[in-house]
């Protein structure tokens, strides 16, 4: 059986869905691999992870962890994977229902935008096995949250459900479990109709933002910003604004 479902509900955008649904989509390093793999096979524009109504992912496979010892830990192939998937080529969109915890939670932290269903709960309970979080769980989640929430949620263990989430800034948007990922969907297909020369370059910028010193990353937005200047897309966008119809964006 596939450790990941691959579909296209719509032009230019891919659905990726996890399938061990019998481990509650544990992440394995084969799982991360087929979500890196789908993300850069070149067919999309925009992509939308997801699980299953009950759980997005309950955290990394402890079968799979429990035989690790130090030095396996240090030559697993695992934080290139998470690379990879934070490097994605095209923007992608974390569709959250039932439970996101451990790596699950990591993963959609992963992601460029969370849309979650009512039902969600994030949380890193790795604290309570003797762990902490090894996939950005104490940086990303701090830069997402806050301090407060970060270390509460870390050295706690505590969840948040999707309210929660939504009031500190960890998601965009709080949906009908039902709708979660049609409202995913919809919004990655808004993404695929801008210009994808200006979309590669502001989400590059955005990530950067988390790296980078404020005047490192305003003179990489005006060196981008000025590049963008002499697309085909920039001069489509105005003509169309001014001509009052909907631009044609081609991408050059």
């Amino acid at each position: 059986m596939s450790v990941i479902l691959c579909s296209h509900p719509t032009d230019n955008v891919l659905q990726i869905t996890l399938n061990r649904p019998e481990q509650r989509n544990a992440l394995t390093n084969d799982v991360l691999k087929a979500i890196g793999d789908a993300l850069h096979e070149g067919k999309a524009r925009c992509a939308v992870v997801t699980g299953n109504p009950k759980v997005f992912a309950a955290g990394a496979d402890l079968k799979e962890l429990a035989t690790m010892k130090a030095i396996d830990c240090h030559l697993d192939p695992r934080p290139e994977l998470w690379k990879r998937l934070y490097h994605s080529p095209i923007p992608w969109i974390a569709a959250v229902n039932g439970l996101a915890l451990g790596a699950g939670c990591e993963l959609a932290l992963h992601a460029d935008i969370i849309i979650a269903g009512e039902s969600a709960r994030f949380g890193q309970p790795e604290i309570t096995l003797g762990m902490i979080p090894g996939a950005g769980g104490t940086q990303r989640l701090i830069r997402a949250v806050g301090k407060s929430t970060a270390m509460r949620m870390v050295l706690a263990g505590e969840w948040l459900t999707a309210r929660q989430a939504h009031d500190c800034g960890l998601i965009s948007e709080v949906s009908v479990n039902e709708l979660t990922i049609e409202t995913a969907v919809a919004l990655a297909a808004r993404i695929t109709q801008q210009p994808p020369l200006a979309v590669r370059e502001a989400r590059k910028l955005l990530l950067t933002a988390y790296e980078t010193p404020l005047q490192q990353g305003l003179d990489m937005e005006r060196r981008a910003f000025s590049l963008l200047a002499d697309t085909a897309d920039r001069q489509e966008g105005i003509a169309a604004f001014f001509d009052k119809r909907p631009a044609q964006f081609e991408g050059r």
